[in-house]
């Protein structure tokens, strides 16, 4: 997927950095586990993180050995087995790398399209039973990139119209808790995380977009020169992350809310 919500690992203590690793480990085996071996090849950071935030243990992470289908000849490695948020951050993960790729099939260029072809059949199955798990977060995700695309195909020149579409996604892969304020303080923390992964992601993809003819947001927003608005884009996405760190502050500590701090 993107892969931008990591941890400064120079800053994190010996123990977050194996339990952070433990939690990855973790969503890999419950990804195998609920979706099938070809799930694991969409593991992706930003659902990691999904995994520790939606975590309500206090005390420290349980971790036990498993191997690791990648890395036999290395024996067994340390793993988070009893998180109750892996399985809901597996569901939604395999739902969104399903669309994702449905969408390169549609919008992509000609490789593009055959490799987003032959993901998305080796994910189908996968996708199939997280789906049957998560209907409405299924339905939330394929409305929000279809509208995604509309505007995409207008050639929307405003930030906050396409940014808030993709935004809605990640508002929705949080489970209701059932407490009004811890879910009002997701809702805004999946918010704004989502809206600063499409604008960060946009910047990213300026110049190979660029080069192709394709639509981008930042492009279409400031078609005189992205560069001269660097501040602006800056300005804007501060905005996002302190409106994040706002929300996180409202939530009840966890186990991980060292690790969670670290990566915002």
């Amino acid at each position: 997927m993107f892969g931008y919500v990591r941890p400064n690992r120079d800053e994190l203590k010996v123990r977050q950095l194996r339990e952070y690793e433990g939690i990855y480990c973790g969503l890999c085996h419950t990804l195998g586990k609920r979706h099938g071996f070809a799930a694991r090849f969409f593991l992706n950071y930003d659902f990691t993180f999904l995994a520790m935030l939606l975590a309500e243990e206090e005390g420290a992470p349980v971790l036990c050995s498993r191997r690791c289908p990648a890395r036999l000849w290395c024996g067994k490695k340390s793993c988070v087995c009893s998180a109750g948020a892996l399985e809901p951050a597996a569901d939604a993960g395999t739902i969104l790398s399903y669309w994702k790729l449905r969408d390169m099939v549609q919008d992509g260029s000609f490789v593009q399209r055959l490799a987003g072809r032959a993901l998305s059949l080796l994910l189908r199955p996968a996708y199939r039973r997280a789906r049957a798990l998560r209907p409405a977060f299924d339905q939330t995700v394929s409305a929000c990139l279809e509208e995604l695309r509309r505007l995409e195909e207008e050639g929307c020149s405003s930030l906050d119209r396409t940014a808030d579409t993709f935004a809605r996604i990640l508002t929705a892969a949080a489970p209701p808790s059932g407490i009004s304020a811890r879910d009002r303080a997701m809702e805004q923390l999946l918010y704004h995380l989502g809206r600063w992964i499409y604008l960060v992601d946009a910047w990213d993809d300026l110049e190979e977009d660029r080069a192709a003819g394709n639509y981008n947001p930042i492009t279409a927003r400031f078609p005189g020169g992205e560069e001269e608005n660097r501040a602006y884009l800056r300005t804007t996405l501060l905005h996002s992350r302190n409106l994040i760190i706002s929300a996180f502050g409202l939530l009840e500590p966890s186990g991980w809310s060292g690790t969670v701090e670290n990566i915002l």
